[in-house]
């Protein structure tokens, strides 16, 4: 049975508080844009009204940092993390088993054909109507093709804030679609980039095994999740 959406509140955006599944039952069922919220999505929306406005209209925001966990717990609200590139896998299954179709833009053009090729071998009636790289100059342009495609679902990995924005154009043209943003997801299902092991990813602990292992990404999360934690502690504090 699907549910309506219940919003959580978290430093000034709503968040839904759907499981897992319910949140892929929602997705499947519903069309529109799909936000995987982080605390530097959250940070870099505070510093970027037009940002902020996109979040605030998406059709379903999910947490999908560990930050965004730990923040809603410590304001009341036990609502588990439901990772990106998970709901996005899940999406292109669901799909796939409903012969609908997907379109994929993003990361270098041998990743994203390396990760539309892994997927087609473990979902092979995955239909894939339309694909391009990320690197192009011109939005519009791509806006257009895929408004000729109609996709049903439509992934894309541009890193954010660029994906939001992306999508925020996109779902003007096509009404009828789910589109999710998903970071460095294609490079994972490329197979060129590994995920952390399942202890870390069970523990919430896959930022730090991705910054042990990617050094130059310290300087993106450090001190933006400290002082998420902060802001977030301090918000509980003046709402009592």
């Amino acid at each position: 049975m699907k549910k309506d959406r219940q919003l959580v509140n978290i430093q000034g955006f709503g968040v839904d508080s759907f499981t897992f599944d319910e949140a892929l039952d929602y997705a499947v069922n519903n069309c529109g844009q799909i936000v995987t919220i982080n605390p530097e999505m959250i940070d870099a929306a505070h510093k970027n009204s037009d940002f902020s406005n996109i979040i605030s209209n998406a059709e379903l925001v999910v947490p999908d940092g560990i930050g965004v966990e730990i923040g809603l717990k410590l304001l009341g609200h036990n609502v588990k993390r439901i990772p990106g590139i998970e709901l996005g896998k899940a999406l292109v299954e669901k799909f796939s088993e409903q012969n609908k179709t997907v379109a994929f833009v993003g990361a270098k053009p041998e990743i994203v054909g390396k990760a539309i090729e892994n997927l087609k071998s473990e979902f092979p009636a995955l239909n894939v109507v339309y694909s391009h790289d990320g690197y192009f100059e011109d939005d519009e342009e791509i806006i257009e093709t895929l408004s000729s495609a109609q996709p049903d679902l439509v992934l894309v990995a541009l890193g954010s804030p660029k994906q939001e924005i992306f999508i925020n154009k996109l779902k003007q043209k096509l009404q009828k679609s789910v589109m999710i943003g998903l970071g460095g997801s294609f490079d994972v299902w490329s197979g060129v980039v590994t995920r952390a092991p399942k202890i870390y990813q069970k523990l919430g602990l896959e930022w730090l095994y991705r910054t042990v292992k990617e050094p130059q990404r310290f300087k993106r999360i450090f001190p933006t999740l400290p002082l998420f934690v902060f802001k977030v502690l301090r918000e509980r504090l003046f709402n009592k």
